[in-house]
């Protein structure tokens, strides 16, 4: 055998020695198992990235299992409704389901559940005329029941041969005045309730989305043309809820729906809280869900199922390409810190607004891949990986490391969490945590640790997540949208 050759055997034999000793050491450690506990699904909202053909496909591979997908009412909807129209009926004339139908399917076939978000009314439908669709208006309930009979109908799996679709969203942002004009929690709870009898009359098993709403308010003015509500005082007044630590039912008119969800962009950092008091940042999101679950305890919320908490748009911009936004790194840390905080939150389903960055000088660069001239030549940012496998660590007392995270493939696996002291240094595994049935990992680990040192997690099917510092950075006042 020559030089060489010994050298190259002498190499693989310790290398297989290392690795049989590390998987040795792996072994020998304790498993510390994971009770069961919320899930924690993921979605995107991005109608440009669905329009490509491989966007379905990499939301799915960025761990999303929910797609938000806006139904434009006055698209699918005759401009005029010609003589015999039924609303209710979706094989009527004058209806188009083409276009939905052709997202849908994508969606499904990529293994992604619609978000089904009926937005956008025709002008005949409005009780006041809009500017411009969709921005503006109160659609009158009875017609907005109709046309959600018709699309629960329509995707019921049996009437018309597409697939059969189950999660209905009512509005976007009703307590904005380019969404929903006047501002009215009562007008609102009657259009919730008409979608809701029309889609569980078609299938009870149906779930409707509820809230979606704006994280701040803002008062009228000569100088602006637009306002909003700020959405807990929008809550109180669509749910019939005082105000005060422990409200009471104000009405006798129950709100029917399944799922609860808000739009908590924060100012500085995912431990944000609102400076305002009836607005939900981050940080008040378990202002929000105590008010929901006093609304259920008060039978001010009805619904046949346990009502969900769910997160339907968040993202934070980046930089590179949006100045004054978070870096690269620095938002890649936050979007793992703020799944945690929306899942500590009751929070079961969170919606990143992008996939791909919106094309500069939009402020929106909030996706996970940077703009590009289609998404195959697309460069992934550091967050993707946060947002597929999250995974955070922080100090505590006694030489004591808590751990969470979710694997990316959200069922039960072995997750090595290995530790680094500083940048550069070789990475050891310290401990074996199983994950639960939803992919939900945690613990607290007794490890000798300091501020310097990084721990990082892996799975089967996840590969690694990203290495997470145990110093917190300080968070800047910087917006989601690095204002």
């Amino acid at each position: 055998m020559g030089v060489v050759l010994r050298v190259a055997a002498v190499v693989v034999v310790a290398l297989a020695l290392s690795a049989t000793a590390a998987e040795g050491s792996a072994r020998s450690l304790r498993v510390h198992p994971t009770k069961p506990t919320l899930p924690l699904r993921t979605a995107f909202l991005d109608p440009a990235a669905a329009q490509q053909p491989d966007g379905y496909s990499m939301m799915y591979g960025a761990g999303a299992r929910y797609v938000r997908t806006l139904v434009y009412w006055a698209a699918v909807a005759p401009a005029t409704p010609p003589d015999g129209f039924d609303a209710s009926d979706p094989t009527s004339p004058g209806y188009n389901w083409a276009n939905l139908d052709s997202t849908v399917e994508g969606a499904d076939s990529a293994g992604l559940t619609p978000i089904l978000d009926i937005v956008g009314a025709p002008a005949w439908a409005y009780t006041t005329l809009p500017g411009a669709v969709n921005r503006g208006g109160t659609p009158r309930a009875s017609d907005l029941g109709a046309f959600a009979t018709a699309l629960a109908t329509h995707y019921d799996g049996l009437t018309t041969g597409v697939p059969a679709e189950h999660v209905f969203q009512v509005w976007n942002e009703p307590n904005l005045s380019l969404d929903l004009n006047p501002v009215s929690g009562v007008a609102y709870r009657g259009m919730v309730n008409a979608v809701s009898d029309a889609v569980h009359d078609v299938d009870p098993t149906n779930l409707v989305v509820a809230g979606d709403l704006d994280p701040f308010g803002h008062p009228k003015s000569k100088k602006q043309k637009w306002y909003s509500v700020a959405p807990l005082a929008f809550m109180r007044s669509m749910l019939c809820l005082s105000k005060g630590a422990h409200p009471h039912a104000t009405c006798k008119t129950p709100a029917r729906f399944d799922v609860w969800s808000h739009h908590p962009y924060t100012f500085g950092g995912p431990f944000g809280k609102a400076k305002l008091p009836d607005d939900v940042e981050l940080g008040d999101l378990p202002r929000m869900r105590a008010l929901l679950k006093a609304g259920v305890r008060l039978h001010q919320v009805v619904s046949a199922h346990p009502v969900q908490f769910w997160v339907t748009e968040f993202g934070w911009d980046t930089n590179p390409p949006r100045k004054h936004a978070a870096s690269l790194s620095l938002a890649a840390r936050w979007t793992a810190e703020s799944l945690h905080q929306m899942w500590l939150s009751g929070v079961s389903l969170v919606t990143n607004f992008l996939l791909e960055d919106y094309p500069s000088p939009s402020p929106y660069q909030s996706g996970f891949y940077f703009h590009a001239s289609s998404l195959d030549n697309a460069r992934a940012k550091p967050g993707l990986t946060a947002f597929r496998f999250p995974f955070v660590a922080y100090l505590g007392k006694k030489n004591t490391v808590s751990v969470w995270g979710r694997d990316a493939t959200s069922d039960k696996e072995t997750v090595t969490i290995q530790q680094r002291h500083g940048t550069s240094g070789s990475w050891r595994t310290v401990a074996l945590i199983s994950s639960n049935a939803n992919g939900i990992f945690q613990a607290t680990l007794k490890l000798t640790a300091s501020k310097k040192d990084w721990l990082r997690a892996s799975a089967a099917g996840s590969g690694k997540s990203l290495a997470f510092s145990l110093t917190r950075p300080k968070d800047p006042n910087i917006g989601p949208w690095g204002n």
